[in-house]
């Protein structure tokens, strides 16, 4: 049974990827990863904030129009940040990569196009086989138009990539107007991996406390829908590789992931909520299924169940939403 599959050039002995999370910011978590059967480990983020939390783009973008309010800045969350811990984010990766046999992709975490990105480069001196770019920025100013966000986006892959020769992959999210647009862009501008998609975190209100509250939005499989619906639209349209990372629980989900046209899936909650050995178990009941359809190979299933021999995918998308709709009854 051949599980071998490749992500952004980099050739992983199956489609597992371990996303990043609190459990990959421990040495010895990550041990456990790789002896459960995770192909590669994308790293806990490192943030903009830790890297250079005195840089005048960021404070642009965070607290632009804050002095219309006197108590506005009051608003900020009070974050205790240090430089030490972008210091301490190199030597992880350095001391990692003589114990991992399995390529280690750190995380980049930051929205502006200033000095921080500079940091890209000691990522990649310190051995990282690739970079996940994380670009999480909420536009709140409601003159702010789309264009200027994207261009964000943009912008700011382009100076990673100017930066690094590893492979660079862009962690999107589903809220863009046109996202197979971006995705091409994404593509062309150089990006070797585009992973769908960024999942934002639960905001909430405190009844009791009378207060806004934002916590960890585990996924679960009824959450693939977006990742499968795009991941089946981009396959062989574009030369990056495409990773979902929402919604990927079990060896059903990572199927159903891999024939939408996906390179490699990142599992993330189902970890945080199981364990590590999670890992282990997919891959278990993922061989057995393959050998009961007798399927040798992960490449056999790619793409196969995705839009790519659709002559118009938007006209495919619609007719089924009309069919869903009008055979739907109460």
């Amino acid at each position: 049974m051949n599980l071998n599959t490749s992500y952004m050039g980099l050739e992983l002995k199956n489609p597992i990827i371990a996303g990043a999370s609190p459990l990959t910011a421990s040495t010895d978590s990550i041990k456990r990863l790789e002896e459960a059967g995770a192909a590669a480990i994308v790293l806990h983020s490192i943030f903009e904030e830790q890297i250079n939390h005195e840089s005048h783009e960021i404070d642009h973008f965070l607290f632009k129009g804050s002095d219309s309010y006197a108590e506005a800045v009051g608003y900020f969350p009070d974050m205790e940040l240090s430089n030490l811990e972008s210091e301490h984010y190199l030597e992880e990766i350095a001391t990692l990569k003589k114990d991992l046999s399995i390529p280690l992709i750190a995380s980049l975490n930051g929205v502006s196009k200033g000095g921080w990105i500079e940091y890209a480069g000691k990522l990649q001196e310190a051995g990282a086989d690739g970079l996940e770019l994380n670009i999480t920025y909420i536009p709140t100013d409601p003159d702010m138009d789309g264009r200027t966000v994207e261009q964000l986006y943009i912008d700011a892959l382009q100076t990673v990539l100017d930066t690094v020769d590893i492979p660079v992959s862009v962690k999107m999210n589903a809220y863009f107007s046109a996202p197979a647009n971006m995705a091409r862009r994404f593509s062309e501008l150089g990006a070797k991996g585009l992973v769908l998609f960024d999942r934002p975190v639960h905001v909430d209100i405190d009844l009791e406390e009378l207060t806004a509250e934002q916590t960890i939005n585990y996924s679960s499989s009824a959450d693939l829908s977006e990742s499968l619906r795009w991941t089946a639209i981009l396959y062989k349209k574009l030369e990056a590789s495409l990773c979902i990372s929402t919604g990927i629980h079990t060896h059903e989900d990572l199927l159903k992931g891999m024939m939408s046209g996906a390179d490699a899936v990142q599992i993330t909650s189902a970890l945080l909520q199981h364990g590590e050995g999670h890992i282990a178990t997919v891959l278990d009941n993922l061989v057995a299924w393959m050998e009961e359809k007798e399927y040798v190979s992960i490449e056999q299933m790619k793409g196969s169940i995705s839009l790519h021999h659709t002559v118009n995918p938007a006209a495919y998308q619609r007719a089924n939403y009309m069919r869903i709709l009008t055979e739907y009854r109460y």
